[in-house]
């Protein structure tokens, strides 16, 4: 029994570990147009901020990589958000927009390097198709995030000025810092191959790659849905916006419902053969919405996006162990190369889809289902 509760607290740690991204955007949201009036500055600029935050995300696992593999996941993850929790503190002090964009690139940098290690850290302990069932269980927990980051962000916008943000952001961190320093054990195999070298041997599999950018692209097919939402909802079917956490909640609980299926699955299933089941299925998703995209209701809307992104389920975690599955010694890197790939190719992806103008539906269920064929044929040629 105590090795079950110390396994699921292991868990528990490592999602936490890896949620420094959700919580530093999605808490900041509604404290936007406040800073933007504290700043005197255009809300435009302050959403820059998140693009901003983003970058440094990517940039931060670029280093995290190399840093987890030679000084370990425990080391790594003290350093990350110890700076993370520095650099959301100094936000408090900013004096102009400029800073904060300097300070919220640099919290987002300590930030990637953090999370590289939580991936890392799976790897370490756990292979094959137990390693896919505990990235599920990981992205349980973190779907939590983009649940209950906001409410946290609203809830402390109502009592206290912006800065409460930051300072709720530089207490999690150096809460995160004090349970991973206690209760992570180091799992890492040191590595004294230098930077260069470790990242020409995870860029050298080709498989891995695969799996990697079936990863990415599937990253900005679920960016686009996330990014129109208030669009769809909103402004098109003119939802309030009281109702809007509703309609966006949905298909975050069906996801975290849908990962639990996948766990469940894995005990009988590979992880390849589930993923190209749930790129299928996507593929057939968006043909339905290009059919009907121009005559559909909000039921059918609300009906369609859940099926899409409840299939996220199937391919985030199964994907993430098939990646890691081929770096035993550069597990940290191969975690940075992910997330690189992850939010730099996906928030591409996403951008390019997103500035073609359209009043309606045909970008959205065009650009996800492109995406979802491209992802099942790089998942056809892929060879465990």
């Amino acid at each position: 029994m105590k090795k079950s509760i110390n396994h699921v607290y292991l868990i528990i740690l490592i999602s936490v570990l890896s949620s420094v991204a959700p919580m530093g955007v999605d808490t900041y949201l509604p404290s936007i147009p406040e800073i933007a009036k504290y700043f005197d500055v255009n809300i435009h600029k302050i959403e820059l901020s998140l693009s901003i935050f983003l970058i440094g995300f990517a940039v931060g696992q670029i280093f995290g990589g190399p840093i987890s593999d030679r000084y370990g996941r425990r080391i790594g993850s003290i350093v990350g958000l110890i700076g993370y929790a520095f650099f959301s503190f100094l936000i408090i002090f900013s004096s102009n927009i400029y800073e904060l964009w300097v300070y919220r690139f640099l919290e987002a940098f300590f930030g990637g390097i953090t999370v590289v290690n939580a991936a890392a850290a799976v790897r370490d302990r756990f292979k094959g198709q137990e390693a896919a069932k505990v990235f599920s269980l990981i992205g349980i927990v973190r779907s939590l995030a983009p649940l209950l980051a906001p409410v946290f962000g609203a809830a402390i916008i109502h009592f206290f000025p912006w800065e409460g943000i930051f300072i709720f952001l530089t207490i999690y961190a150096l809460l995160v810092a004090f349970f991973v320093y206690k209760d992570l054990p180091e799992s890492f195999t040191k590595t004294e191959q230098n930077i260069i070298e470790s990242y020409k041997i995870v860029l050298s599999n080709f498989t891995a790659l695969k799996a990697m950018f079936v990863l990415a692209l599937s990253f900005g097919g679920f960016f686009i849905i996330i990014s129109r939402t208030s669009f769809i909802y909103i402004e098109y079917f003119k939802i309030s916006t009281d109702l809007f956490p509703l309609f966006f909640g949905i298909n975050f609980i069906i996801l975290m419902l849908m990962i639990k299926v996948n766990v469940n699955l894995l005990k009988k299933y590979k992880a390849l053969d589930i993923t190209k089941f749930a790129l299928l299925f996507q593929i057939i998703v968006g043909i339905i919405f290009l059919l009907v995209h121009k005559n559909i209701n909000l039921t059918f809307v609300v009906i369609i996006i859940a099926s899409y992104m409840s299939m996220m389920a199937f391919i985030f975690g199964n994907c993430m162990a098939m990646a890691l599955e081929h770096f035993s010694k550069n597990a940290g890197v191969a975690s940075g190369v992910i997330g690189v790939l992850q939010f730099g190719l996906g928030a591409m992806i996403s951008s390019i889809a997103l500035n073609f103008e359209d009043s309606g539906f045909f970008v959205i269920a065009f650009s996800i289902t492109i995406i979802s064929i491209v992802n099942f044929l790089i998942l056809k040629t892929y060879r465990a």
